[in-house]
């Protein structure tokens, strides 16, 4: 199950960087990792993406490839997310296979998310709940919207957008089963302790289940 703290990969080029600052993410307690870079190329972005799926592959923990499910298929990594203009689920499925983990970008809209359920997605994402400073024009999506989500839905729901340490515990007691962050992570002075103590927020509920 999709759970837990959930790091999305900040726009990196320097991929020992990229690579080190996952490792200390990792350690401190991400659940799972979405390799993103917007700024990379073709070759540089396949290769990122070998060194995240090695990484990951090193702790058993998933990692989804933000957009290019060419990329993910190529690399057979665990996952890939698709946002609006993406490829669509039904093509996603049929190219990467049915074990694999497929996401998909809902924003501020339920039937979306409806539409992604019917269609066999495995997760849903919303957002952005809070200023994002990775997205800072994004669309807005809030605390209704999450409770109403949870009741007409049955997959794992990822909470997205502007989340950090000061926000996050309103959702998850709302029903998010992962917080997906990476601003507030990955820029932080030490970045194993800051997943630590999101990984914390989560102690006592049902959202820190294994995958």
């Amino acid at each position: 199950m999709i759970s837990g703290l959930y790091a999305i990969t900040p726009d990196l080029l320097d991929t020992k960087k990229l690579v080190s600052k996952t490792r200390l993410a990792i350690e401190g307690g991400v659940r799972i990792v979405q390799y993103r870079n917007k700024l990379a190329d073709r070759v540089l972005l396949n290769e990122q993406a070998w060194h995240m799926s090695q990484l990951c592959g090193e702790f058993d923990i998933p990692l989804i490839i933000n957009d290019h499910l060419d990329i993910a298929v190529e690399f057979d990594v665990d996952g890939v997310h698709l946002g609006q203009g993406d490829s669509p689920l039904s093509q996603a499925r049929q190219q990467f296979g049915r074990d694999k983990i497929i996401g998909v970008s809902c924003y501020n809209r339920l039937e979306l998310a409806l539409q992604a359920q019917a269609s066999g997605a495995d997760y849903v994402a919303f957002g952005a709940f809070f200023t994002s400073v990775t997205k800072p024009d994004t669309v807005k999506a809030s605390i209704d919207l999450l409770c109403q989500a949870r009741q007409e839905t049955v997959l794992p729901i990822v909470c997205i957008g502007g989340i950090n340490l000061g926000n996050a515990k309103v959702l998850i007691e709302n029903g998010c089963d992962a917080i997906a962050v990476s601003n507030a992570l990955f820029c932080a002075n030490d970045i194993q302790a800051t997943a630590e103590y999101f990984a914390k927020l989560f102690k006592g509920t049902s959202k820190n289940s294994d995958f």
